[in-house]
């Protein structure tokens, strides 16, 4: 079994676009208009991130206590630039140990990201 990608509902597409591209860097993979709406596929690996959007939905739960985990190479300076972009970290950092350090931000939809610097 190969684990695709995990499905988000979005509140707004354009909202959601702008952090997942430009915050965090994830390329679009592959954009489909359906006629309620929008399919927007992230990522250049394997696992990608799906975000959905239906014309017309108002009220829907992200689930919270669901995260994604994302990598990056220097969490102080990925932290540092969330700073300059206003988006405020919701927890940690923590650094359970010597070798792994991370914290969390919301998205636009609130659902949690978590942010893993590996050394």
């Amino acid at each position: 079994m190969e684990y695709l990608w995990t499905t988000i509902t979005v509140k707004s597409m354009e909202e959601s676009l702008e952090f997942y591209q430009n915050v965090l860097s994830l390329p679009i993979n592959n954009r489909m208009k359906m006629p309620s709406g929008e399919i927007v596929f992230l990522g250049d690996g394997e696992t990608k991130i799906e975000l959905i959007y239906h014309e017309g939905e108002e009220s829907f739960s992200s689930g919270k206590n669901i995260s994604i985990g994302l990598s990056v190479e220097n969490l102080d300076a990925f932290m540092e630039m969330l700073k300059e972009k206003g988006i405020p970290i919701a927890e940690g950092p923590f650094a359970p140990n010597p070798s792994l350090r991370f914290c969390f931000v919301h998205d636009p939809n609130g659902v949690r990201v978590q942010l893993v610097e590996r050394t």
